[in-house]
């Protein structure tokens, strides 16, 4: 067992995963100290509407706090909903104005977690920041450190994680990253925790009825406005409702006829036009993304091979990266993928070893129209931040 009185702040939520964290750390000999950040959440007054963000509602605050006083730890909790709000919920809603699909989890796990949060604990006295996250952290041989996928596939959160650099996972703990979900729980029940069998909410945490579409009409109208649907040489083929309410790859629930099968290739926010093409024009084998984020803090000089996600949930598939001057990164895939979606993160991967990350910025497919090649060119800097 190791004996340390380092202290450690511990983010809690009143869930299983960082309540088994805290208690795993107790047991190790920290000087633990639990906090909790109180969450910006859209205000309803519609019967389906929640009053609390999904992360920190009363009674999550109250388990916390429960867990804390069983494991005889101090625990705050710190109002965080301002800086909550302007980071991740309004460059959520600007992303989806600007035509792309926002990950708001990678926003909050850079900008809130490991950079507000993070500075709070070291306010405090901590030496690191403990999340539940299922992930690890190595060191190379030269000291560096690295971000390795949870040992439960399943419940892996590596991807999440991509966004945080040497200075962040200096000060990180993951310390259920090396369990599987359903050890979690077995640890809780040794320790005698009454979150053991505790269910997780996946939704959109700040969103009142977790309907984003609903949302952002509500907060954002000009991303539920209506406009043409088009083919990539601008025949227009029929009217869209909105275009938050599109996802690239979607054929069902456009409402037009054609000869042929259409799909959502792109959306244009600049001209509010939905862009549908064949499937032969929805798959992209070359994407590029950027800023690029390396974990080990230095950009590869040369082209490699490694592995890629495009989204949280995607598999991971074999791809060549080659660098670019401008911090962007070129992604080339020997198969087409059909959902490549600026905006979500593309992850890269050197077995279960994170290697960096970048937002995709448009995917570069030969049998696309020249139209929808304008994408890039019109994005502005902030859009890349």
């Amino acid at each position: 067992m190791q004996q340390s009185r380092e202290r450690v702040v511990v983010a809690m939520s009143g869930g299983v995963d960082s309540s088994v964290a805290a208690a795993l750390l107790v047991e190790r000999g920290y000087d633990v100290v639990g906090l909790m950040l109180r969450l910006w959440s859209e205000p309803g007054d519609f019967p389906q509407a929640r009053r609390d963000n999904r992360c920190c509602t009363r009674d999550q605050m109250l388990d916390a706090a429960f867990i804390a006083r069983r494991l005889k730890i101090p625990f705050e909790v710190i109002d965080a909903q301002e800086v909550f709000k302007s980071v991740v919920v309004d460059g959520f809603i600007d992303g989806y104005a600007r035509g792309i699909t926002p990950n708001p989890c990678l926003a909050c796990n850079r900008h809130i977690r490991f950079t507000y949060l993070l500075d709070e604990a070291l306010k405090r006295g901590a030496s690191y920041l403990a999340t539940g996250h299922y992930a690890q952290i190595t060191r190379d041989q030269r000291g560096r450190f690295e971000l390795r996928k949870g040992a439960d596939p399943g419940k892996d959160q590596s991807y999440v994680l991509s966004v945080l650099n040497q200075a962040q996972l200096s000060h990180a703990l993951f310390p259920v990253g090396g369990y599987t979900k359903p050890q979690v729980r077995e640890i809780a029940t040794r320790f005698g925790l009454p979150v053991a069998s505790k269910s997780e909410s996946m939704d959109l945490c700040f969103i009142a009825d977790g309907d984003y579409r609903r949302f952002l009409g509500t907060i954002k109208p000009d991303t539920v406005k209506h406009g043409e649907i088009i083919l990539g040489d601008g025949t227009i083929v029929g009217r869209h409702v909105g275009l938050a309410n599109y996802t690239i790859g979607q054929r069902k629930g456009l409402g037009i006829s054609w000869h042929e099968p259409l799909y959502v290739i792109e959306k244009d926010a600049i001209s509010n036009t939905l862009v549908v093409g064949t499937r032969s024009e929805l798959g992209a084998t070359r994407f590029l993304a950027g800023p690029m984020s390396w974990v080990s803090g230095d950009v590869p000089p040369t082209p490699f091979s490694a592995e890629v996600k495009i989204r949280y949930t995607a598999a991971p598939v074999p791809a060549t990266v080659t660098p670019q001057d401008d911090g962007s990164a070129l992604f080339q895939v020997a198969i087409p993928l059909p959902d490549v979606t600026p905006g979500q993160g593309a992850v890269i991967y050197d077995g279960d070893r994170v290697v960096g990350m970048g937002l995709i910025e448009q995917g570069l497919t030969p049998n696309r129209s020249t139209r929808t090649q304008k994408t890039r060119d019109l994005l502005t800097p902030q859009e890349h931040h």
